[in-house]
């Protein structure tokens, strides 16, 4: 489902450092490691098993980088997913919660343990459990959007009584 040539391309090489050294920078850890190339880090955090999403900063916010993990998870290939306005990954009742967890993330600079609903492509809903959200910035702290990252989803419905 994911193109793979697409994510490669300079602009978003460089994407991918912010969004690591902004990582780094707001939670004290590395996101990956990364002990080699600019080039084998992003194919690194590109096929991790865990979640990795960003917006750009704009006013309505279009998704300009998703890992193949959350290609897959929102049944989307690249093209696709970087056209997704931001909103659009959650359900039309719980993009105020939404907006609301952005703008404390916004304010804060790190939002660690986030907990909410999710929505892929085809509908199919999802519980996203111990988020991390930051701000993604230059390295002279000019802002330029925000990261996402998470280990734990639940693809079962939510409260369902398979969780």
């Amino acid at each position: 489902m994911t193109n793979e040539s697409d994510w490669t391309n300079p602009l978003a090489l460089t994407w991918r450092q912010y969004l690591l050294d902004s990582y780094v920078h707001w939670a004290g850890k590395e996101l990956i490691s990364r002990s080699d190339s600019s080039f084998e880090q992003a194919q690194r955090l590109f096929d991790s098993p865990f979640v990795v999403v960003s917006p750009a900063l704009q006013d309505d916010p279009v998704l300009n980088y998703g890992n193949r993990t959350v290609l897959d998870l929102w049944k989307m290939d690249w093209d696709r997913f970087t056209q997704t306005p931001s909103c659009s990954t959650a359900e039309p009742v719980n993009r105020e919660e939404r907006a609301r967890m952005l703008s404390q993330a916004r304010k804060q600079g790190y939002l660690p343990d986030y907990r909410s609903i999710r929505i892929s492509s085809t509908g199919k809903r999802f519980l996203v459990e111990r988020a991390t959200i930051w701000a993604i910035q230059q390295p002279d702290g000019t802002p330029l959007g925000q990261g996402a990252t998470l280990a734990r989803f639940n693809t079962q419905r939510p409260g369902s009584a398979d969780q």
